[in-house]
């Protein structure tokens, strides 16, 4: 029966087989003939041709990587974050709009002070767009979240242990999960060896697997019945190596307990499970010598393979650079995938600081650190990794695994293509940004410090971000670019100002910046002010919540406008903010230089001082019903007014001389209070200019020049024309060194 058995189990393993590579075929035939139709229709399509390539299967079974080596120089140039039209990119545009949700949602949860999960929340709504399928990749996405989530430990954080080691460990317990659900698919597909029969707990889950993994080595020792009859394997130290590795930490603690073999091991192990992995020194010290021992005895005749894992165990517990680099030399196949060697450098790793320098505990003992196993995988080519593109994921995932964090987002940021890495990867910046673990990890070769490193990563953000703005969607662009801000803030600190000084001063700068990039476009205004007001009504409360601050921050906008030249959004903003006297500053520079186009025939002039004025007088009607007016910009406000109704009076003037009024103008032009031109006057000696605003004085010369036109179109009948003449003359002599346009001199010399 057993052989029965046998071939039973033979023949389902080559039919699954056969079956897995037929549908893989078939898979493939079909994404090929999709993509074939598809180029076929974007050719004739009238639209720009973008690239639509079905990606609704990419993805993976879950499984395990056979090789083992790479490297994450990346450089940290900026990658271009163009994202082709979602309108063609229907997976793309979902991924998109789920993962904008979660930002929404985590920002407010930010701003409450409530609790939030952004590694989970992302995971989440990774998982309910449903397109990791199979498609004979080892890594897919839906992995790399499952390991950021267990990265950032959002559970159940530990206590008293450094951020690097709960990135270690977080790495460690991802490769624990995946190892477990390797052993269930085993067991699944070998049921018969298994004999699991009714057992479901952890450890009748390992010697299932043992069972099928030790089937050519005879008896095991927990199936051995009279152990006089045949002498059964002992699987001590397999059973103890497998819990671990499936993260069954108290079942390979209760094996070692029980064991005679391992009665020595059995209190190693306590502690080092008890400790996170960072055992005492004098633990350390033991597991090195029986490591030492045991490599001086070599391998003895007869000895099985699967003995070696006492060895590994001792060198995990010792974390000794010498043994592990030895075991690894003389066992290079000791490992079959590159799972299985990562868990076992990342359960050898040590805290150590990074550097070059390393530290010596007793007996020369150096530590195994986690810049030793960087240096390691960074000997190799991305490429290797990718199988030259073929697996896209494995790469970043092993730099993750390696808590080598930054170059795996800026990796993925560069990876646009038909399944959107880049959008993946700005996200999975905001988690690692908001948990403050970018500098982590960072080893002695790579050279970016601690606001480099969050820079890079708030650049990803911000340049996502600004996808949103080019698009017109405002309010997402918005929710962006505070994540942008609160990167280089330091995380979910800067939203309570717990961050550091230099990162709060970071923060408050790029937030100041990129909240006047949404100010200055259209809807800006509208989307961070409200209907009116200075902000309690719209957006710019959330972020910036101290009244004064607020009122500052749009008055220095105000001034960037004006600088760009933007002077509607300026007056406006002045306006919400009661700066009165600064919004109708504003409004009269601007008549000033409209009343000088205006003179010089452009066409639009007149509407444009129309609306000029109109916006002034509008201005003057809030201010009186504002509260809360200080005495001093009463005061300024009065000068304002005066200066504005100086430039209508100029105004008026030029509209009555181009309409041929030319006596009414000369009337209004004598009638003026701010200009000593009335013949009937005195002439006394006074800088009538000292009290002039500097928009007035502007639109002097043209005017005394409408006026010289008209007092050539008007006859002089009683000496009046000549006393206005020889008013101006006059004026114009006392004025000689304010450097007016030539021409207006020579009018005068000519009519002398």
């Amino acid at each position: 029966m057993a052989m029965v058995s046998a071939v039973q189990e033979a023949q389902k393993d080559n039919l699954r087989s056969f079956n897995d590579y037929m549908m893989k075929v078939l898979e493939e035939d079909w994404q090929k003939e999709k993509r074939d139709f598809l180029q076929s229709l974007s050719r004739i399509s009238t639209l720009p041709r973008t690239n639509m390539i079905a990606n609704g299967n990419v993805g993976s079974r879950p499984g395990q990587i056979a090789c083992v080596s790479s490297s994450p120089q990346v450089s940290s140039g900026m990658p271009s974050m163009e994202i082709v039209p979602l309108t063609s990119r229907p997976v793309v545009e979902k991924k998109a709009s789920i993962y904008a949700e979660v930002v929404k949602n985590l920002n407010k949860a930010r701003e409450s002070g409530l609790p939030f999960k952004p590694a989970a929340a992302f995971k989440g709504a990774y998982e309910n767009l449903g397109i990791d399928a199979s498609g004979g990749k080892s890594v897919t996405m839906r992995k790399i979240w499952h390991l950021v989530q267990m990265l950032m430990d959002e559970d159940s954080a530990l206590q008293h242990v450094s951020k690097k080691m709960m990135l270690i460990i977080g790495a460690r317990r991802h490769l624990e999960w995946g190892h477990e659900k390797y052993i269930m698919d085993t067991i699944q597909s070998h049921p018969a060896q298994a004999a699991l029969g009714g057992g479901v707990g952890n450890l009748q889950r390992i010697r299932a697997f043992l069972r099928i993994r030790l089937r050519d080595y005879g008896v095991l020792d927990f199936d051995a019945g009279d152990a006089r009859r045949q002498p059964p394997v002992d699987t001590t130290w397999q059973q103890i190596y497998f819990c671990l590795r499936s993260g069954y930490y108290e079942e390979a603690r209760n094996v070692a307990l029980s064991s005679r073999a391992s009665h020595q091991f059995s209190p190693l192990l306590t502690e080092w499970i008890n400790t996170g992995g960072m055992v005492p020194e004098e633990i350390a010290a033991a597991a090195s010598d029986e490591c030492e021992r045991m490599l001086r005895t070599g391998d003895r005749v007869g000895r099985a393979a699967y003995d070696k894992k006492k060895l590994l165990l001792y060198a995990i517990i010792s974390g000794s650079r010498r043994h592990i680099d030895r075991l690894l030399r003389d066992q290079p196949t000791l490992f079959s995938t590159i799972e299985d060697f990562l868990w076992f450098k990342l359960s050898a790793v040590r805290d150590c600081p990074s550097g070059p320098s390393s530290i010596v505990l007793s007996d020369g003992l150096i530590p195994y650190s986690l810049d030793d196993l960087q240096i390691y995988l960074n000997k190799f080519e991305p490429s290797y990794y990718t199988k030259n593109g073929k697996d896209p994921l494995v790469y970043p995932y092993v730099l993750l695994l390696s808590i080598q964090l930054l170059p795996a987002v800026l990796y993925l940021s560069k990876e646009a293509g038909d399944e959107g890495y880049n959008i993946d990867a700005a996200h999975l910046s905001i988690v690692l940004a908001d948990h403050g673990v970018l500098s982590e990890g960072a080893g002695s070769g790579q050279k970016l410090g601690v606001m480099d490193a969050y820079a890079e990563v708030s650049t990803i953000i911000r340049q996502y971000g600004s996808m949103y703005l080019r698009l017109g969607d405002l309010q997402m662009a918005l929710e962006y670019y505070a994540q942008a801000a609160a990167a280089v803030g330091g995380g979910r600190l800067s939203w309570t100002g717990r961050g550091n000084v230099d990162q709060q001063r970071q923060r408050n700068l790029m937030l100041k910046q990129l909240l006047t990039e949404l100010l200055l476009r259209d809807g800006g205004i509208y989307l961070l002010l409200g209907v009116r007001g200075a902000g309690d009504e719209g957006e710019l409360g959330r972020f910036v919540t101290d009244p004064k601050a607020r009122q500052q921050f749009l008055i220095e906008a105000a001034c960037q406008c004006q600088e760009a030249g933007m002077y509607d959004k300026s007056i406006e903003i002045q306006k919400r903010v009661g700066s009165f006297s600064m919004a109708l500053d504003t409004i009269n520079k601007c008549l000033s230089e409209a009343i000088c186009a205006l003179f010089r025939g452009r066409l639009d002039g007149e509407s444009r001082t129309a609306g000029l004025i109109h916006s002034g007088n509008e201005i003057l009607e809030t201010y009186t019903y504002y509260p809360d007016v200080s005495l001093q910009e009463r005061e300024h406000v009065f000068e304002q007014q005066t200066v504005l109704r100086q430039l209508e009076s100029i105004l008026s003037i030029h509209k009555l001389a181009r309409l041929g009024h030319h006596v009414n103008a000369l009337r209004e032009v004598a009638k003026l209070q701010f200009l000593p031109l009335d013949p009937r006057a005195p002439d006394i000696a006074v800088d009538v200019f000292e009290s002039l605003s500097p928009h007035v004085q502007a639109c002097i010369p043209d005017l005394l020049k409408a006026a010289l036109t008209c007092l050539d179109n008007v006859p002089d009948s009683d000496g009046s024309i000549r006393a206005l003449r020889a008013k101006i003359a006059s004026f114009i002599a006392n004025n000689l060194k304010r450097n007016w346009p030539r021409d207006l001199y020579e009018r005068v010399a000519q009519r002398l």
